[in-house]
């Protein structure tokens, strides 16, 4: 899915939810998600260019969010962290003179949005304090 940056992004959100209005560091969220800073840090400015994440630059700087869990919904975080269509897509073109190669991409295409719709529509019934709850 998406190379699991749903995951990190839920995951820095969950934190930031966490600490109450506490200004946590790159270096924090990298070293409870095991990853490089460097990686938080990009996945800060897309949650902050996104509007859910606030941040303030030097030495007792760190992030917050910028809105109450409550308003964002998982479907808005997905939707900011997609890269490519949720099932992939056809990476070769086949025979335009077959009767299934001439419109299977189009069909395929069509399948893929549909039912990627219906994640994005389950994900938004779930805001980030109801996922932020499951945490002690």
């Amino acid at each position: 899915m998406n190379n699991g940056r749903f995951a990190i992004a839920l995951h820095i959100l969950t934190l930031l939810d966490k600490a109450n209005g506490e200004l946590l560091s790159s270096e924090y969220l990298a070293g409870s998600i095991n990853i490089n800073p460097a990686m938080v840090r990009k996945e800060l400015i897309n949650l902050r260019n996104n509007g859910f994440v606030q941040s303030k630059e030097g030495k007792n700087g760190g992030s917050s969010l910028a809105i109450s869990a409550n308003e964002i919904a998982l479907g808005a975080v997905y939707q900011s962290v997609k890269q490519t269509a949720l099932l992939g897509s056809q990476k070769n073109t086949p025979n335009p003179k077959c009767p299934v190669g001439e419109n299977i991409n189009e069909h395929l295409n069509n399948l893929y949005n549909d039912t990627e719709l219906v994640l994005i529509e389950q994900l938004s019934k779930q805001n980030l304090a109801d996922f932020s709850s499951k945490f002690n």
